[in-house]
């Protein structure tokens, strides 16, 4: 079987921006968030993830759609759904919680790692799932 052009591009708009999240986050774990510019600096990073991810996913729909992959379609469309519609809230509670510190609380720097720990893993998971359908996707139907 030849592989799908249409398809392994799609991938590959996908495993891009996944894969530098993955690369990239783990570094913040070796600094407090408690330092301003650092908090902020990550939460610039989940928002540009966010973002790159809903138009990566819509790309990569656009792609699958094309390549008449509708199975894979719709769960990239999933994807970008995930990212378009939880960017707002993942925000506003990162924004929380760097609100929190400048207030004085003392344990809002935890909260913030927590959410990083939750974006990380959620990241991983997708990528997972990605990176175990390549098989299925990059040979034609």
């Amino acid at each position: 079987m030849t592989p799908d052009p249409l398809a392994v591009a799609a991938m590959i708009i996908l495993l891009f921006p996944m894969g530098y999240f993955t690369l990239a986050s783990p570094a913040f774990l070796l600094v407090k968030l408690d330092i301003k510019p650092v908090a902020q600096l990550l939460r610039g990073m989940f928002n540009a993830h966010f973002l790159v991810m809903g138009v990566a996913g819509i790309i990569g729909t656009a792609a699958f759609l094309l390549a008449g992959r509708l199975l894979f379609a719709a769960i990239v469309g999933l994807l970008a759904a995930l990212a378009i519609v939880g960017r707002p809230r993942f925000m506003q509670r990162m924004d929380d919680q760097l609100s929190a510190g400048d207030a004085g609380d003392a344990d809002a720097a935890r909260r913030l790692r927590r959410l990083h720990w939750t974006g990380m893993l959620g990241n991983a998971v997708l990528l997972a799932g990605l990176l175990a359908s390549i098989p299925y996707i990059s040979t034609t139907a």
